[in-house]
Order: structure tokens, then sequence, then C-alpha cells
């Protein structure tokens, strides 16, 4: 059954509808009737009730462009039937229009998405965040699941994993950015998947500048199974195997030299320079897996930055460890110390304002202190924000 939403728009009038007909009177043919308010007094819209798979142009509603922002030509949208064929795609694949997603090679094993940057989206310096960087790219890894049609009926669990109440978890990411997006800027996300280990998954991401096909951004992380249940970790059953083997893709988003792999240090009372204290969790931080999310982390670690790095420095890579779960139940505490990049571990913590920072964070809980995540994260100094005299 298709599902049915309210939708108000005016529309022209040589499409035959009209909020507002030429000599004041309301269109007649469509109820009910809602009233909008104006400076001069009140007028009467109207509401109509539409399929939600109504298929629409991408880059316009009734002619008008999509939250003021021209989406140019998404390729996959664009094709017919026939030009996928001769493009080598599946003629089976669905186009789900609100997915705007699409598996880029035969074998389906990248699935690609592409997104506008909202308004809602951006920080004080009008570039998406990091925290906007890991939602976009968790979309993309649920989407890529519903897509290859092995989806079950939990948070991007597998139809196997949920008949075995199990969901994933993740336990490490790495992301690094190049270059940050503004508002109204289109992105395009690909993903894919493959083996870590004998009892885990690896995700990978890039992120591309839609306009100039520049990789802006490169992330890697590690999944494993939990009993959504009884919250313990699970290995992944032979029947998960199968499900997900077929999608496995032998390709690093960060080749290994690059990566992030020396151990996150654990911070103290007496080695974190700055403690940030009394931060809880809202309901609506909480996820469909019934823990808060891993991205809303991010904002609580950040929390015990100080301001001047955050308004004079950008984040350009980001590594995390998650420990354990988080519920809304508990009252957390953030810690934070900083060093130069390239300073030693027994040099003296200061450093010059132009430098690259390297700073060390944990997120535990307040009343008995476990650890929730360990993160790492590199700042580099904001050019245009260093003045020099002449």
């Amino acid at each position: 059954m298709a599902l049915l939403q309210n939708v108000a728009f005016p529309l022209r009038e040589d499409q035959y509808l009209s909020c507002y007909a030429e000599k004041k009177d309301d269109f007649t043919g469509f109820s009910p009737f809602g009233r909008v308010g104006f400076v001069n007094g009140w007028r009467r819209r109207t509401i109509v009730k539409m399929k939600a798979n109504t298929r629409t142009n991408i880059d316009t509603v009734n002619g008008k462009k999509v939250n003021g922002i021209h989406v140019d030509g998404i390729p996959y949208l664009d094709k017919r039937k026939t030009d996928l064929l001769k493009d080598g795609y599946n003629n089976e694949e669905p186009n789900h229009e609100y997915l705007l997603g699409r598996f880029v090679d035969p074998g389906r094993f990248v699935y690609r998405q592409s997104f506008v940057i909202r308004s809602y989206e951006i920080g004080p310096d009008k570039t998406a965040t990091m925290e906007t960087l890991m939602n976009l790219l968790q979309e993309t890894a649920l989407n890529h699941v519903a897509s290859a049609g092995v989806a079950g009926n939990g948070f991007g669990a597998t139809r196997e994993m949920s008949i075995r109440k199990l969901i994933w978890v993740v336990t490490r990411i790495h992301v690094q950015v190049e270059k940050y997006s503004s508002w109204g800027d289109v992105v395009e996300i690909d993903t894919w998947v493959d083996a870590a280990g004998k009892n885990g998954m690896r995700r990978d991401w890039i992120i591309r500048d839609y306009n100039t096909h520049k990789i802006i951004t490169r992330a890697t992380s590690t999944w494993v199974t939990m009993n959504r249940e009884t919250r313990r970790l699970s290995k992944i059953p032979d029947e998960v195997k199968n499900e997900v083997q077929p999608f496995y893709l032998n390709r690093a988003a960060i080749a290994t030299e690059n990566a992030d792999s020396q151990k996150i240090e654990k911070l103290t009372d007496e080695t974190a320079q700055r403690i940030r204290t009394g931060l809880a969790p809202r309901w609506s931080d909480m996820d469909a897996n019934q823990h808060v999310n891993n991205v809303k982390y991010i904002g609580w670690l950040l929390e015990s930055v100080p301001i001047n790095v955050l308004e004079d420095y950008n984040m350009t890579r980001m590594t995390l460890e998650y420990r354990r779960e988080c519920r809304q139940s508990n009252v957390l505490e953030s810690l934070t110390s900083m060093k130069a990049e390239t300073a030693d571990q027994e040099e003296d913590m200061k450093f010059n304002e132009t430098e690259n920072l390297e700073c060390t964070h944990l997120l535990r809980m307040e009343a008995d202190q476990a650890e929730i995540v360990r993160a790492r994260s590199v700042w580099q100094f904001k050019q245009h924000n260093h003045i020099t005299s002449t």
C-alpha cells in the first residue's frame, strides 16, 4: 500500500490548480481548506493529499527549485532504462527517487548516493561539520543495505541478523577530510564493504564534490554484531556471512600507510588539560537500536575543546574507538588534551598558534568513569585567519 502524506503547496493556474484565483475566489475543486496568515489578513490554501511515490523531477517541484537550490542532473535518475542497459547497469535496479542512490558497477559492489548540504547541517563558518559528514556516511551505509536487498527489520541489519536478534555496532572509525563542503554544495558518496579479520566487517567511504569530482573525504570503519536484547557482542553467524560476502570488495578508501593505526592513549584527570562535566543525553539522541547514536558522541567530545581551537582551526582527521554503549540515563564527562602534531609525548604541551594540533579525547561515565569513547583528532590552522602586517 502506498504511503499517503499531506502536502500543502501553491499550484500554477496552467495546471488548473490555484490557491488564489484571478478574482480572489478560492478554488473549490479540492478540500479541505487551511487558513494561511498574511500581513493584510487571512487567506485560504488548498491542502492536497498525494502519494509519496508520485514521480517528480528531483530538480524542481511544480517548476520551483528544491529548497532554492538547483541540483544539476543526478545522472542515474536522468537515465532511462535503455540508457542504463547501454551503460551496463542492471535493468531491474529500482529507481528509488527518495534515496537518490544506485550501484555504480555491474557487480553491485559500490553504492553511490548524492546529497545537498542543507542550512541546518553547517556550522558557524558556513561549512558542513564533522557530525554532518558522519551522518551522511551512516545514511549511505543504511541505504546500501536496503538497496542490496538483504535488509531485515533492524537498523541496517540483514534478514538473518534480524532472525537472530543481532544488530551492527561500530568499534572504530577513521575519517580524513581534505575539504568541508559549503551550504548548497552537492556531494557524492561511495561506500562498500569487506571482511575485517575473522569476526568483523569493514566499511569504507569516499566523498566527492559533485561538480569537480574531486575526492574531499575518505573514511574507514570496523563493525561487529551485538545481540540487541542481551547487549553482548556476538560472532557473525555463517548465515549472515553468506548474506554479506557477495558484496565484499577488496578495496581500501585509505591506504594502509596513511591510516591511523596507532593506539589512542587513555586520558585521566591528571593527563587531561580540560574536562567538561554534566553532559546529559536527550531522548532525541537515541537511535533505533535503543542507544545513543555513535555520531552524537562527536559533539560531546568537542565540548572540552577550547573555543579558540574550534574557531581558528579545521579538524582534518578524526579517529574514534567505541568502548561501550551509552543510554539516556547516563551522565557523561568529556576530557581533552592537546599538543603540536609534531611534538613528542615528553615535550611540553605548548604550541605555536599556526601549527597543526593533535588532540586526544575521552568520553566517560560521570558516575564510575567507565570509558565510552576514546578519540584522536588533528586540527589545521585556518590560514585566512592569519593576518600579516605590511
